[in-house]
């Protein structure tokens, strides 16, 4: 072998690649203006249940707080004095579980709405869609309909327009205001609140709510709109979990409806291979969140049933069938099925386990509130003293009790005291607390010292109506000290 053959190879030049020149600076934005969305106005079914909707909630929203109940407001919720009045019931900081059983029961019947027909209560009587139609509605009577309310936003600032828009947002102020003083006039009683407003006496925290609420309500309908639906409500990012493919949603029939173009009324789309969908937008153009249903079921489609109105009109003009958009179930929707096989799905073993568990719900806290005893008592032992021995060589203990009437009638109670022998309680005259009043009483029950032995005793002070009725037994802890 020769000497050249053994000689080490040079390694190879490494080559060090030269980095390409960096990419000129972009800016990303991460939000996305949103493009101003206008409603198109439509009539139809389902657009007269959404007004009767309107109506219906805004009639007991802003009447409930004028109707009386005796001589007093019939639903009121006086924080300051804890007292929660709903026409003939008194309800008091202790009758929480009703609160809750109330709570339970909307939870349930949102569950139970969900599953058979989606979001009927976003579409429906949502406050926020309750209170967008109705600024929308005066929009449009102000501003004139969908393609008058584009150009005005599009032309320059002019007399015309300075004075539409300021009509339209001193109308939207008052409805906001008058929503914002009625709101507090379920807290403050609603002819004392009017009275100090027109006297410029109304407290600080009246004055805040009422400005507060009214703010929220002329933000949210008369800007926000169909962004709080998409973005700030949750439910409509969970609804997804109570939806199946059984579930009624508003739906696009691509069966009946591909492949789409417009068209007159004398062609025969079949011959040349049209579905019946004109592509004519309406149903985007109603649509009070701007989505497109022909894109299929999203998660911003709040359920109102605008573009099934829009596009059952379009039908009927143009002589098809109606229900292109409708709405439908996913196995629904796949099997061709009738109205008859959809409702009998639709009323599915879930359905029927939420309806029925609703119901026993709500008959359970109806009953219970028929049959509540309007008496409430609380015993708090008197620190100050916990035993000591009173005239006649007797062992005392001292109590605070608070009754709470929850009657509107004056009543008398009687004391009484169980579980020691020779127990006696004072005062034993008859304890008098007004129509829906709360009273402190000091009571002090005692025994014969030497009758129990050293340690805690539990008993029962009693308190009832004088002459029979409502009857409460609440423990306390008897001490008799070593």
């Amino acid at each position: 072998m020769s000497a050249s053959s053994n000689a080490p190879t040079p390694n190879p030049r490494r080559v060090i690649p030269i980095a390409a020149e960096p990419p000129a600076e972009e800016a990303v934005s991460l939000y996305a203006a949103s493009k101003k969305i206008y409603p198109r106005a439509v009539q139809g079914m389902f657009a007269r249940w959404r007004w009767a909707m309107v109506f219906a909630t805004q009639l007991v929203f802003y009447g409930l707080p004028w109707l009386s109940w005796g001589e007093r407001q019939a639903v009121l919720f006086d924080l300051a004095s804890r007292r929660f009045y709903l026409f003939g019931l008194v309800l008091y900081p202790q009758d929480l579980i009703y609160l809750s059983g109330l709570l339970v029961i909307s939870a349930l019947s949102l569950f139970l709405f969900t599953a058979v027909a989606g979001r009927l209560w976003c579409g429906y009587a949502c406050p926020q869609t309750v209170y967008s139609e109705i600024f929308m509605w005066v929009e449009q009577k102000i501003e004139g309909s969908r393609t008058a309310r584009m150009r005005l936003d599009g032309e320059p600032l002019s007399m015309e327009k300075l004075v539409k828009k300021a009509y339209k947002h001193i109308v939207w102020i008052a409805i906001a205001m008058w929503t914002g003083f009625t709101f507090v006039g379920y807290f403050t009683p609603v002819r004392e609140l009017g009275l100090a407003f027109l006297q410029t006496q109304m407290g600080s925290w009246e004055v805040f709510w009422v400005f507060f609420y009214a703010f929220a309500t002329y933000g949210n309908a008369g800007f926000m709109r169909e962004q709080v639906c998409k973005y700030m409500c949750p439910y409509a990012r969970f609804q997804s979990a109570m939806f199946d493919r059984d579930t009624l949603i508003v739906t696009y029939d691509p069966g009946r409806g591909e492949p789409r173009a417009p068209r007159g009324r004398s062609v025969d789309y079949k011959a040349r291979g049209l579905g019946e969908c004109i592509d004519c937008d309406l149903c985007v153009q109603v649509c009070p969140t701007g989505i497109d249903i022909r894109q299929g079921l999203q998660y911003e489609c709040i359920g109102c049933g605008q573009c099934v109105d829009a596009c059952n009109t379009v039908m009927e003009k143009m002589n098809y069938p109606r229900g292109l958009i409708r709405y439908d179930t996913v196995n629904g929707m796949a099997g061709h099925w009738s109205r008859a096989q959809l409702w009998r799905r639709v009323l599915r073993p879930r359905v029927l386990i939420y309806a029925s568990v609703l119901m026993l719900l709500v008959v359970g806290m109806l009953v219970s509130l028929v049959a509540r005893t309007p008496l409430k008592v609380d015993v708090v032992r008197d620190r100050a003293s916990l035993a000591r021995i009173a005239e006649g060589g007797r062992l005392e203990n001292v109590y605070r009790l608070q009754i709470m009437n929850a009657t509107e009638r004056p009543q008398k109670y009687r004391l009484a005291a169980q579980g020691l022998e020779g127990i006696a309680v004072s005062p034993d005259t008859p304890v008098e607390v007004g129509p829906a009043e709360a009273r402190w009483v000091a009571v002090r029950l005692s025994i014969p010292y030497g009758s129990a032995t050293p340690g805690s005793h539990s008993v029962r002070i009693e308190v009832g109506e004088e002459g029979g009725g409502a009857h409460v037994a609440e423990k306390a802890a008897f001490l008799v000290p070593r």
